[in-house]
């Protein structure tokens, strides 16, 4: 099966909101091919399946936000804030959507979501092995700072000593 929609163009689509990743509603219809109301309804009807941690509405601050970061039409076709929908939210909507279309896009949004944590994950562990440079240099800097303390005193002329001759 070719895949419908290249997982990167999914991937820059995926937003941090509240500090969840997320696709908003907009974006989930663009995606689907239907309009964003066809969506909302679906997801109104099945209100029981999206629970508060499974999608949660934009405040106008966050939309606002949005609209600065990437330069959106204040005029277009928006008239209600759009939702935002977690991984989760994003697996249930396969279970209100039924066309085989939604089927195939909802499996190239979750390998993005899979792959997107797996891109974090190895930047985790990027980050705890340079912090662990990090403890291992502060240390020998400890070291160095020494030698290089002790230089001048290692380089410097030596006292010549005065030896007493005779009895």
């Amino acid at each position: 099966m070719s895949q419908l929609i290249p997982s990167e163009v999914i991937e820059q689509r995926i937003l941090l909101i509240r500090e969840q990743k997320v696709l908003l509603s907009t974006t989930l219809a663009e995606l689907y091919n239907v309009e964003p109301r066809v969506l909302m309804q679906a997801v109104k009807r099945n209100s029981k399946r999206f629970p508060g941690d499974f999608r949660f509405q934009l405040t106008p601050e966050e939309f606002n936000n949005l609209k600065s970061q990437f330069v959106i039409s204040k005029r277009g076709g928006i008239r209600k804030l759009p939702y935002a929908f977690t991984e989760q939210g994003v697996a249930m909507l396969s279970s209100v959507l039924h066309s085989n279309r939604a089927i195939e896009v909802n499996i190239a949004i979750m390998r993005a979501f899979v792959k997107l944590r797996e891109i974090l994950s190895t930047h985790k562990d990027l980050v705890k092995k340079l912090e662990d440079l990090e403890r291992k240099f502060e240390s020998h800097d400890k070291h160095i700072k020494i030698v290089f303390d002790a230089l001048p005193q290692l380089m410097a002329e030596p006292k010549k000593k005065k030896y007493n001759v005779g009895f």
